[in-house]
């Protein structure tokens, strides 16, 4: 486990040449003053991950990077990893190939079913160590709509009331992959699915190993249910911390533009990309950081 942040390393940016500037009130940040088809240096990439830890989502504009810029980037903040369902870009595998519901090209048949299974979540959380973070570029955006949201689970989890708190403190719950991915899989993937990834059981307030926060660490998309609890009981407690994320007031809204690229922790945050835009399209991809397993 890393120390927790400094306030001399949060500030790393200043001294790195890069401006970054805040996108939100809670969360998000703007970086520019650098170039991503260019190999980094040491303190760039820090100033990045200083960025990253401070704001919890960073946003490049005009970046038109190769598949190569892309994974090179990605990699200075970990290994990265696919994923078992969502599409790879030919011949780069680190890459994933995203149209509409995470890898399912929109039909207008299928529009209204992508659309309701449309949430926020942290991505992966299915995963024994979920990820640490994404890396996503727009690839082709439509011409009006197709954001995407992000919101602070530490700002969250800090506005919680101190009884709730206390009564979720030591509470784990079960995260599934196939309460997601299950409806768009035929029965053999899906018992492939469920013999790869079985249920996983997470803590419902997670600490960042790197800033020590705590987060709310439960989402729309993977978690089923809330252990140790009457099930009426841990329903209804699911569903209430559910609820937090929907705040305006924790999120920040990123308007795409062309060869934007965005960069998250998936440790800090929950996502929601807007569904907007049919019948235009929007394609998107995204290199994936491999984390660590929750405590």
């Amino acid at each position: 486990m890393n120390a927790p942040v400094s306030i001399s390393e949060q500030d790393a940016a200043l001294y790195a040449g890069l401006t970054v500037t805040p996108a939100g009130t809670v969360l998000g940040a703007e970086i520019s003053g650098i170039d991503l088809r260019a190999p980094l240096k040491p303190e760039i990439v820090a100033a990045i991950r200083a960025a990253l830890l401070r704001y919890k989502v960073v946003f490049f504009r005009d970046q038109d990077i190769s598949y190569e810029d892309h994974v090179r980037f990605g990699r200075y903040f970990g290994d990265l990893e696919g994923h078992p369902v969502t599409s790879h870009v030919p011949g780069f595998p680190e890459i994933l190939h995203i149209e509409a519901a995470d890898g399912m090209k929109l039909r207008e048949d299928i529009v209204p079913i992508v659309r309701a299974a449309n949430k926020w979540h942290t991505d992966v959380t299915f995963r024994e160590a979920p990820s640490m973070g994404g890396v996503l570029r727009m690839r082709q955006m439509p011409p009006l709509g197709g954001d995407t949201l992000f919101a602070d689970t530490a700002a969250i989890y800090r506005d919680l009331p101190p009884k709730l708190k206390d009564q979720i403190a030591d509470l784990t719950a079960e995260h599934d992959i196939i309460q997601s991915y299950g409806y768009r899989v035929d029965e053999a993937k899906r018992q492939e699915l469920r013999a790869a990834y079985p249920p996983m059981v997470h803590p419902v307030v997670r600490t960042h190993p790197e800033t020590g926060e705590k987060h709310l660490f439960v989402n729309k998309v993977f978690t089923t249910r809330i252990l140790g609890l009457p099930e009426d009981e841990a329903k209804a407690l699911l569903n209430e911390l559910l609820d937090r994320v929907k705040a305006p007031e924790y999120q920040v809204r990123f308007r795409w533009t062309p060869n934007a690229i965005v960069f998250w922790d998936n440790r800090a945050t929950q996502h929601y990309a807007v569904l907007d835009y049919w019948p235009q399209e929007r394609v998107v991809e995204r290199v994936t950081i491999k984390g660590d397993k929750p405590f």
